[in-house]
Formats: structure tokens, C-alpha cells, sequence
């Protein structure tokens, strides 16, 4: 495994740029990984589009150390297809891609967003069909190494996982697969009002991810009020050390200005430790 790093997402971050310039932004400023949300506008997208999506971050020399299952249509609220029975095989259609770009690029990390609830079908039918898609899913990613992320969410009403316990809760309802954690993204566990220093001691062996941005606004660490030096180190004594992606909404002339270049693509955790 390569050494933990602050990552850049590239789907909410550089967004003035082409999809496909991004990783050489990010590059550029002196990151060496980067993760997306689902880069492409199906689920199954042209393998001319796949080829062009690798070959850019590919290009570019930086890693891609996370991404996004489909999440449907995102623009129009969307968050997910995990738990929606009339998507079923649609989601492991785009599975079986994402599975494929991992395999070129060394991904090891994948979002499964669970869905909003739908109003024409029973929440326990959709919970249902979650528990069968990530049993699912979470067997190919135990082949592959990987992990599978399940992540509470903020600011769309019909989304039902708002807590670390309400992710935690999705996992337990599968057995015998050890691949699901818990993505800890900083800034929806505070608007929802998690405590998020309380999640990290009582989930830190779950969490298979940490994502940030300031709240309230969601910008870049230093523009509101959550301290990031204190659960970072919460989470490297809790024996976190995996990846910290920067998913923050900045389209200022330096989007990493808070961040001194000689630690953007350190290893955070030997740092913290000392």
C-alpha cells in the first residue's frame, strides 16, 4: 500500500478546468494522487471514454486512489443507485467497469452511494437490495483487495444515511464480508451533527476513508470551524492511515493555498506522529 497522502477529488475541485486536464493540474500542484466521483455521464460508459479517462490520469503520473460508483443523476439530486430495485443491474453493469478501470490503475478504494428513498417503494425493500448489492459487490472487492465505502451524507433530504451509526448500521446488515468501511467525511458528519470525535473513537477501525471540508460553507480547511488538527490526530491514534481527500468547494486562484507544498504529497501520517 502506498504511503497515506492528502489526495485531491477532481470532481469538486479544478472543476474550471476539462475533466481530463485535472490530473495533471493536480499534479502540477504537487499532489500525487488524485479520486473522482463517477467521471462519466452513464453508468456504462464507450470504452473510448474509459481509455481516455486512464490515459489521462495515467499521464498525468498520479494515482487514483478512490472513485465513485454511478450515482445516477447527480445534477438533478440523484445520490446513488445501492438501494433502488429498478436499478439493480444497471449499478453492477457500471461495477463491472468500474472493477475494470481499478484493475488498469491500481484503485483500491470505491464510493457506493446508497440512494435517496423513494416514495412508491417500502424503505425495508430498498434496504433489502442494498444488503444484496453491497454482498455483492463486497466479494469482488475482497478478490481485488480493495474496500467498499458506504458514506452518510448531507443536504439532500431524501438521502437516508446521515450518521456514521446509520452507515454502520448498512454493514451490519450484511455478513461474512469484510470489505464495506465507513467513508468518514468530515464535513457532512459535522453539519449533521455528528460528533465527530466521538465517531472516530467509537467507529476508527471501521473507517476505510476521510474526506474534508470546512463547515459551515464547505470550503477549504481553515474557513470554518471544524479542527482538523484535532481529529487528524484523533484518527492516527486511533490507527487510521489511509488517504485524506480534499473535497472542498474552492475556485480561487490557489484552491490549496492553506496547505504548504512540501506537505502535499507527504506522508501526513509521519507527520502527525511527531
Amino acid at each position: 500500500m502506498s504511503a497515506p497522502r492528502y489526495v485531491v477529488n477532481c470532481s469538486i475541485l479544478l472543476t474550471e478546468l476539462p475533466l481530463l486536464r485535472r490530473p495533471q493540474a493536480a499534479r502540477d500542484a504537487g499532489f500525487g494522487a488524485v479520486e473522482f466521483w463517477w467521471p462519466f455521464e452513464r453508468a456504462v460508459p464507450a470504452d473510448s471514454e474509459v481509455e481516455a479517462f486512464i490515459g489521462a490520469v495515467t499521464d498525468a503520473g498520479v494515482a487514483l486512489s478512490a472513485l465513485n460508483f454511478a450515482g445516477g443523476d447527480m445534477a438533478a439530486g440523484e445520490r446513488g443507485l445501492l438501494s433502488l430495485p429498478a436499478r439493480r443491474q444497471e449499478l453492477r453493469d457500471n461495477v463491472d467497469v468500474a472493477f475494470g478501470i481499478a484493475d488498469r490503475l491500481g484503485t483500491k478504494a470505491f464510493n457506493a452511494l446508497y440512494g435517496n428513498r423513494l416514495g412508491d417503494v417500502p424503505a425495508s425493500e430498498q434496504d433489502t437490495v442494498a444488503a444484496e448489492n453491497l454482498e455483492h459487490i463486497g466479494r469482488l472487492a475482497e478478490r481485488a483487495g480493495a474496500v467498499i465505502l458506504v458514506e452518510p451524507l448531507s443536504g439532500v433530504d431524501a438521502y437516508p444515511l446521515r450518521t456514521a451509526r446509520d452507515v454502520i448500521s448498512v454493514i451490519e446488515r450484511v455478513s461474512g464480508v469484510t470489505s464495506l468501511r465507513l467513508l468518514a467525511d468530515l464535513y457532512h458528519l459535522s453539519v449533521n451533527g455528528d460528533d465527530i470525535s466521538a465517531v472516530i473513537d467509537e467507529y476508527g477501525d471501521r473507517i476505510g476513508h476521510v474526506q474534508i471540508a470546512d463547515a459551515p460553507g464547505r470550503g477549504a480547511p481553515g474557513t470554518g470551524t471544524v479542527d482538523f488538527g484535532r481529529h487528524l490526530a484523533d484518527l492516527h491514534r486511533r490507527g487510521y492511515r489511509g488517504n485524506v481527500s480534499l473535497e472542498y468547494r474552492d475556485d480561487g486562484a490557489d484552491p490549496f493555498g492553506w496547505l504548504p507544498r512540501a506537505q502535499r504529497g507527504a506522508d501526513l501520517w509521519e507527520q502527525a506522529g511527531k
